[in-house]
């Protein structure tokens, strides 16, 4: 099995780990807090940051502590660059991650000026 960049996890391990960080997102008491935290950001993209992030950092810290990873942001980082790591070369990592990233990131648009953003 292919080891991610710090050694420690393999790629079989990093699914295993985003697997159960998507299950933690879906129990019933973590998605309401995510909703709850979206409904508060009103579809603004900093507010969303400001208000939905802090929240999927916690539920990601109780999942990836259990696999050697700080119960703190830098874990947090940590992780998400070792999920870096291993998604260049492994689909279904990448396609975790995405779905990861969907639950609590806003789909990013470019603002359009007038309508001529993107039409030169």
């Amino acid at each position: 099995m292919a080891t991610c960049q710090s050694g420690s996890h393999t790629t079989e391990q990093i699914k295993a780990i985003l697997a159960q960080v998507l299950a933690a997102f879906a129990e019933p008491m973590n998605a309401a807090r995510i909703q709850e935290a979206r409904e508060s950001a009103c579809g603004d993209t900093c507010k969303m940051l400001q208000l939905v992030l802090p929240v999927a950092i916690v539920i990601q810290q109780q999942v990836i502590q259990n696999y050697g990873f700080s119960n703190d942001g830098e874990g947090v980082l940590k992780f998400t660059k070792v999920v870096r790591s291993h998604e260049a070369h492994d689909s279904e990592i990448a396609a975790m991650a995405a779905k990861l990233k969907s639950t609590f990131l806003p789909p990013l648009t470019l603002p359009t000026h007038n309508g001529t953003a993107g039409n030169s």
